[in-house]
Formats: C-alpha cells, structure tokens, sequence
C-alpha cells in the first residue's frame, strides 16, 4: 500500500505511537507499505512546534529524522486546484492539500479526521 500519512499521525507515529490503531500500527510498520510525507504536514508541525502546541528540542533536527525513510510528496499546481475543487465539509487549507496529494498521486490517507474519511473518492485508511 502506498499511504499518505496526515500530519497528526505522522507526529504520533514518531513520538506517541499508543495514540495509533493496531490496524494503523501495523500498515505503518509494514515494509511492503510505502509511506509518504507532503511539505504541507512539514509545515503543520513546525507552526505547532513554534506555537508551543508541540513540543520539540530542536524542531528542524526532529523533523529530519522523523521524516527519514519516507517519500517527500510533491506540492503541485494539479494538488492545488483539486484541493481547491474537492467538496470538503471545512476551509483547513492542509486538510485540502493533503485530500489532493492523496486523490492526485493515488495514496491512501491515513487519518483520524473524520471529516477526511469516507470522501469516496479518496481512499483511506482510519485510525481508529
């Protein structure tokens, strides 16, 4: 499987794996499973890391790290438009971006946002 992982599981993933599903666990630690990080949920992080929200010792070293071993998604003019288009039910610009980037390269997005699963035309994987 090809998985897009949303910023909040990419974040638990690497510091606070109990808050992921078995199921979850499991895909992410598959070696067959491709997984795949956008630049946006890069962005996501050190914004909540500068707000405080996160708390990092050093934030750019640990974004390199936890981003090891995983493709870099590209953020595209065709990933914005999409995003632009997809009938999402709130404005979250990342929430769009990473829809787009999943609908776009064929991913399936792996979230906890019930407001990202069931789109239909997104596949996904939940955490749940």
């Amino acid at each position: 499987m090809r998985l897009l992982l949303d910023t909040h599981i990419w974040i638990w993933s690497k510091g606070n794996p109990a808050r992921l599903s078995k199921r979850v666990e499991a895909e992410l630690s598959n070696p067959t499973n491709e997984l795949w990080l956008s630049p946006v949920s890069v962005w996501e992080a050190l914004t909540l890391m500068q707000k405080g929200r996160i708390r990092m010792e050093n934030p750019f070293e640990w974004v390199e790290r936890a981003a090891e071993q995983m493709r870099e998604a590209p953020l595209t003019r065709e990933i914005v438009s999409v995003g632009l288009a997809l009938p999402l039910p709130q404005g979250d610009p990342a929430d769009r971006f990473l829809a787009a980037t999943a609908k776009v390269l064929k991913l399936t997005l792996v979230t906890a946002d019930q407001r990202l699963l069931g789109l239909g035309e997104i596949a996904s994987l939940a955490n749940r």
